[in-house]
């Protein structure tokens, strides 16, 4: 995942980053707007920390976006795949009653 896009999907992370750097105000990071240097000096004087210490937090946290992204993914495919199943074993199950078998004991 790129910057460029992650900037492109900003309003759609801005929660995100809000849970994730809670000093960081809504607001403002509506007005970063996803740019990467905003974003590292914003942290650095909100949280007071050197500008290496800020770049790897967002590093990291566009690292995590990353893994979310695939995550979702993975779990939307998942869900098409099994209502996909769901509609093939209705669709089947419908024209077949299961069958009942019985036991018979023998009177020893």
């Amino acid at each position: 995942m790129n910057w460029d896009r992650l900037e492109g999907e900003w309003k759609q992370r801005r929660g995100k980053a809000v849970h994730h750097w809670g000093k960081l105000m809504n607001d403002e990071l509506a007005a970063i707007a996803g740019k990467y240097e905003e974003l590292v000096g914003k942290l650095q004087e909100r949280y007071g920390i050197a500008k290496e210490e800020s770049n790897q937090q967002v590093r990291d946290f566009k690292k995590a976006i990353g893994h979310l992204k695939k995550s979702n993914s993975r779990l939307v495919q998942l869900q098409k795949s099994l209502r996909k199943k769901e509609t093939l074993k209705s669709k089947h199950g419908s024209a077949r009653s299961p069958k009942k078998t019985t036991r018979v004991r023998s009177g020893k």
